[in-house]
Parts: C-alpha cells; sequence; structure tokens
C-alpha cells in the first residue's frame, strides 16, 4: 500500500505493508537514522518522533497510523541544532554514547511544549520511558530544567 504523509516538512509517500513500523520507514525508506532502535516494543524511548506534534514512539506506530499526518523526527527538531532542548543538552554535557538522545530530546521538547515549567517530578514522569545504559540521568534533569528557564 501507498502512504502519504509529512516528514521534517517535506511530503513524502512510502509504498510498504500497512502493519510496518513506522521506525523502519524512517531508518531504511527515508534514511533518517537519527531516530534509533532499541527494544522494538516501545520500552526504551530511543525510537521517539513527533506525529501531529505529539511524542510517540516510532517502533509501536504503523507507517498506517501516519497517513496524512506530520511527523518530525530528531533532524527536523532545528536545522543547525539551535532547539533550547538541543542547547541546554550540550550546555549540561549529557550526550555520552549518544544512542538514547534524539529519543529522550524528543520526549524533552514534547514535555516543555506542554508545560514550559514543568515540576521536577512531571520531568521524571517523562522521562520514565527512556532508557539511557550510560547513566546521565541527572544531566538530562538538568537539562530540561536548563531549557525550561531559558526558553
Amino acid at each position: 500500500m501507498t502512504f502519504q504523509f509529512t516528514v521534517n516538512g517535506s511530503a513524502v509517500s512510502v509504498d510498504a505493508p500497512a502493519v510496518t513500523p513506522l521506525l523502519w520507514v524512517i531508518r531504511e525508506e527515508l534514511k533518517l537514522t537519527g531516530t534509533k532502535f532499541g527494544c522494538g516494543v516501545g520500552l526504551c524511548g530511543a525510537c521517539v518522533v513527533h506525529i501531529g506534534g505529539k511524542r510517540a514512539f516510532s517502533c509501536q506506530t504503523q507507517v498506517s497510523d501516519v497517513d496524512g499526518k506530520e511527523v518530525t523526527t530528531i533532524e527536523g527538531l532545528s536545522p543547525d541544532s539551535s532547539h533550547p532542548v538541543q542547547k541546554a543538552w550540550l550546555a549540561e554535557r549529557v550526550p555520552q554514547c549518544g544512542y538514547c538522545q534524539s529519543g529522550q530530546i524528543m520526549s524533552a521538547v514534547d514535555l516543555l511544549k506542554r508545560k514550559p515549567h514543568p515540576t521536577r517530578a512531571e520531568i521524571i514522569e517523562q522521562m520514565s520511558g527512556h532508557i539511557c545504559r550510560c547513566g546521565t540521568y541527572p544531566r538530562i534533569l538538568r537539562a530540561i530544567e536548563r531549557a525550561s528557564r531559558e526558553s
């Protein structure tokens, strides 16, 4: 089947079985490799993108679910990495291996869009669906708090 949607502001048309995970369409068909495969069951958060402006786990979203919708990946968040969350991520030295970072950033952006000044508990709740093997959780928390203050 053919599905048409927008990715990072560009219209795309994809031929794929309806049940194909959006993650694989993004990575394999569209060659946008910033969105990562982690667990495949929506538990690690490495695959988070925005669909219609809201956070979604692309490994658990079928391509048929985004037909006619707008998808934003980490590549579409900011053309030059100048988004306040990306800047805060660097200022707080969050990245180590970097594998989980795109999903973490996309979730943080989703939270700050809904709640510009979240409490620490709200940040922890939002980010609890993410796994960082490097254990930079305190830095992630500080980066989100910084982005909240500076945006």
